[in-house]
């Protein structure tokens, strides 16, 4: 079976942008790589994550990771000392620039922070608006609507799943789990396929193994694999890190690809995944819980 590495490039913060993107695409370039790239589309409140400072989960990932050193001053109080700029929206030459370099580009939500800290409390209004207006702001930049969405943080609910169907976007990309699917909500299979994140990332990583690139390839499956990096890791000090693990699956025979060539192949000829539940769970450096692929259950065809 041919192993199959799908890169999803998040996209959370303006620096994420002006500094890790161009490096990214440099890299992509000079290894002929396409990527799928997932950009906030709104405000950078970076700095509002400071009220997740009573988990000692989220104080534990901010001493192992030095994000002073990922994500700089001016993002870490972004939104709080701050005036937060806009992500996406603020740089539309930017976003433009990764589709004419032949990347898939999307939405990752528009308030990053907001939807990651709340969306479980939102209602079901507030959902759809925050979907509405990354989906208004990306149609600004290229005059049409997205093909896709990757929730913030892996954060979402079955009523955010439900609601983000009225949307119709070819496949999302909002959970963790192992296989393509489609998410059982209410009983019934939802038409909007999901290609989750079946690998750990390097931030999950950092300050728990010291050899990241060995960790990364000993979670490389025969077939499908989704790897999701982030412009502001990857694309900043982690960048030799990302290289040399894309050399070593390229060495050990495996095709590296986004994630959209991946959707096509598995809805070719008409064909649908099967359909398993949601579920919130925990992951391996994370500091709180992520939707996941309750794939344990038998799918649901």
């Amino acid at each position: 079976m041919e192993t199959t590495v799908a890169l999803r490039v998040d996209v959370d913060t303006r620096r994420g942008l002006d500094e890790g993107v161009p490096r990214l695409l440099e890299l992509f370039r000079r290894a002929h790589v396409r990527a799928s790239f997932f950009v906030t589309m709104g405000p950078d409140r970076s700095g509002m994550a400071i009220r997740r400072a009573w988990r000692p989960s989220f104080l534990w990932k901010m001493w192992r990771t030095n994000p002073v050193k990922l994500y700089g001053f001016r993002t870490l109080l972004s939104g709080t000392l701050f005036p937060p700029r806009d992500v996406g929206a603020g740089a539309p030459e930017l976003l433009r620039q990764i589709a004419g370099e032949g990347h898939e580009i999307a939405p990752h939500g528009y308030d990053h922070v907001g939807w990651q800290d709340r969306v479980h409390r939102l209602s079901g209004s507030l959902i759809r608006a925050d979907l509405a207006q990354a989906v208004s702001a990306f149609e600004n930049v290229f005059g049409r609507p997205p093909h896709a969405s990757a929730a913030p943080g892996w954060r979402t609910t079955p009523e955010a799943l439900r609601i983000q169907e009225e949307f119709g976007f070819h496949y999302a990309s909002d959970v963790r789990g192992v296989t393509p699917f489609r998410p059982l909500v209410g009983g019934r299979p939802l038409d909007t396929v999901q290609l989750p994140t079946t690998m750990p990332t390097i931030d999950e990583l950092l300050g728990q193994h010291r050899d990241l690139v060995g960790r990364l390839m000993a979670a490389v499956r025969p077939g499908l694999n989704v790897f999701t990096l982030h412009a502001e890791v990857e694309g900043g000090p982690l960048l030799p890190v990302f290289q040399e693990f894309l050399d070593r699956v390229r060495r050990a025979g495996g095709k590296l690809t986004c994630l959209l060539d991946v959707t096509e192949q598995v809805v070719a000829h008409g064909a649908l995944p099967p359909s398993y539940p949601v579920s919130c769970g925990t992951t391996s450096g994370r500091a709180s819980w992520v939707a996941m692929q309750t794939a344990c259950a038998e799918p649901v065809a």
